[in-house]
């Protein structure tokens, strides 16, 4: 891929190091078939950070599951963080009845599985020896795409219908296309097919880093691409949102570049999401690291023109 990227290697992120993959680890689910997860993780190391990446629900044409999203996860996880991502109860090979009452999409039954995982990190590093002993049970953050977005903003404190789904073990999320506002933003079909989506982001009280494509097209609203921008704008604890310039809702190709749900292969703007969401969560950690400064500072100068990051405190 680097032959094919200009502009987005002026943005600084750390030297990648060897990583380790267990896959499938299978968690037990009360009264359902075990939740299949792929754990990645460098091979060396210890107290390492913990991020949670929920895949999207996918078109027709495309079943997300926890072997999606390697130029995310593999590159997070070469950069010191171990990844866990979950095959969701939403996915077609999530062997979950078709017929349950949640069916297709599983909304709360997302939320349940990402809490169970927090609930099995000692099981999970049973069944991958090589990383026994070495998560940071402490520093855990979640990070989703699309439908993933929607599941972690709950995680994160976004409420419906007053309910309160947050998890105090969450410490930051990454919101990546994540759906806007419901209800009345959306149009009348998609508000009625989609009321889980009419949720209250201002009681998002963790650090969030929203990202979106300039080009996405939302089908669910007559609003446009800022529909996505929604979280930045109402939870208050979202301090940053990158708008990824010349992409739509596949950001460019976080799913793979040869991936049915990324409309629009562009290998620059990936390289800059997976820098720039490295270098927050790395913040966010409280690894040392300058880089998202920086890579705001390059943002504005060599390497202008791929995205633009929006905060609240500039």
């Amino acid at each position: 891929m680097n032959r094919l990227i200009d502009l987005a290697r002026h943005l600084p992120t750390p030297k990648a190091v060897m990583t380790v993959a267990y896959t499938p680890i299978q968690l037990e689910m009360p009264g359902r078939t075990p939740l299949e997860l792929r754990l990645t993780a460098p091979a060396e190391g210890r107290d390492l950070p913990i991020v949670l990446l929920s895949h999207g629900f996918g078109p027709s044409h495309y079943i997300p599951s926890k072997d999606g999203y390697a130029p995310l996860a593999q590159f997070w996880a070469e950069r010191g963080l171990a990844v866990i991502q979950p095959t969701h109860a939403s996915s077609r090979v999530g062997g979950l009845d078709a017929s349950h009452p949640e069916a297709p999409f599983f909304w709360r039954e997302r939320a349940d599985e990402m809490r169970a995982i927090l609930d099995q990190l000692d099981e999970i590093e049973r069944q991958a020896p090589a990383v026994a002993e070495r998560l940071d049970h402490l520093q855990i953050a979640v990070a989703g795409h699309s439908f993933g977005g929607h599941t972690c903003a709950l995680l994160l404190g976004a409420s419906l219908n007053g309910e309160n789904f947050s998890d105090p073990r969450i410490c930051a999320g990454i919101l990546l296309a994540t759906p806007g506002r419901g209800g009345n933003d959306m149009t009348p079909e998609s508000a009625e097919r989609f009321p889980f989506f009419d949720v209250d982001f201002s009681r998002i009280e963790k650090p969030t880093l929203v990202v979106c494509g300039a080009d996405d097209d939302p089908h669910f609203t007559s609003r446009g691409p800022d529909w996505h921008a929604d979280a930045f704008y109402g939870a208050p604890a979202a301090d940053a949102l990158l708008m990824v310039a010349g992409v739509g809702h596949g950001l460019g190709g976080i799913a793979g570049l040869d991936a049915k749900e990324t409309e629009t292969e562009n290998p620059d703007a990936l390289e800059m999401t997976r820098r720039l969401t490295t270098a927050w969560l790395r913040k966010q950690f409280g690894l040392g690291s300058s880089d998202w400064e920086e890579g705001k500072v390059a943002l504005r100068n060599k390497a202008a023109g791929i995205g633009t990051v929006y905060t609240k405190t500039e």
